[in-house]
């Protein structure tokens, strides 16, 4: 029996392995547990072929060869084809920057690949598969760590998003509207309507301008800025939550720890806590 399941308790926050598995599915077999996930789940199918679908997306029958994922908080369904049912491998993966990689592909864009088999990107997921199979060991973790980034940067590289074409005009403001928040992302005053009025632009084509070239709203790009901050500022300082969360745009501590716990997974105490070695 090759069916394989395996838990993860190793983090490393910005790329955290969560589960490994592998299933040999019986005809016509779907997934009857929750379909909305926490987390996502990159699967590559080994062999036969099955139906797959999320939010928004069309159905597509998918084959040995392709590969698809289960975004974080996307409805999906995916079920064996009744007489050559699938056989695939999948790897359950979390943290602050899986989003952000993830989101220069066009498997996050499509929520799936056709014939992948002969990619650096499938070599490097295969490898990073069978390395995670192996127990913990301070070299291996190494590898699974160079594994993971490896197998993302093949993967934007390789399937890079589908990017519109900016426009002279629309390119400006998008750069303005970046450096705006960049700049003042710390002050507890930044938001997105400030950020239109500034650029004398309305919120709807700013979220438009941000969804089409930057695959992120306005907002969220905000709070990633102000995140990955407060993400460095716990790992490198002993400064309180409340100092940080001010320094980050934030005007009181318990918005800012509900903020970073949706956005990490981690309350910040526990997050300074697991990093701290």
């Amino acid at each position: 029996m090759d069916d394989q399941y395996k838990n993860f308790s190793r983090k490393s926050f910005e790329s955290t392995i969560l589960f490994i598995g592998q299933y040999s599915c019986p005809p016509n077999y779907f997934y009857r547990g929750n379909n909305v996930r926490d987390n996502y789940v990159i699967h590559f199918i080994q062999e036969g072929q099955g139906t797959f679908s999320s939010a928004n997306h069309p159905a597509v029958t998918l084959k040995r060869g392709d590969a698809f994922i289960l975004p974080k908080g996307v409805p999906c369904f995916y079920q064996a084809d009744g007489e050559k049912p699938w056989k695939y491998f999948w790897i359950g993966l979390s943290g602050t920057k899986i989003k952000t990689m993830l989101s220069g592909s066009q498997l996050f864009t499509k929520r799936y690949l056709r014939q992948v088999q002969d990619s650096e990107f499938y070599k490097h997921l295969l490898q990073l598969y069978q390395a995670l199979k192996q127990p913990s060991s301070l070299p291996n973790d190494i590898r699974v760590e160079a594994l993971t980034y490896q197998m993302f940067y093949d993967l934007v590289t390789e399937y890079p998003a589908k990017k519109q074409q900016l426009n002279n005009k629309a390119a400006n403001q998008l750069q303005l509207a970046e450096y705006y928040l960049k700049e003042n992302y710390q002050n507890v005053t930044c938001n997105i309507e400030d950020l239109s009025h500034h650029l004398n632009i309305s919120r709807s084509y700013l979220y438009t301008l941000f969804k089409n070239h930057l695959s992120i709203s306005p907002q969220k790009y905000l709070t990633q800025l102000r995140m990955e901050n407060a993400s460095q500022l716990l790992r490198t300082t002993n400064e309180s939550v409340q100092a940080i969360s001010r320094q980050v745009g934030y005007k009181d501590e318990f918005t800012f720890s509900k903020a970073f716990k949706r956005y990490s997974g981690f309350s910040p105490k526990i997050y300074r806590q697991k990093v701290s070695y």
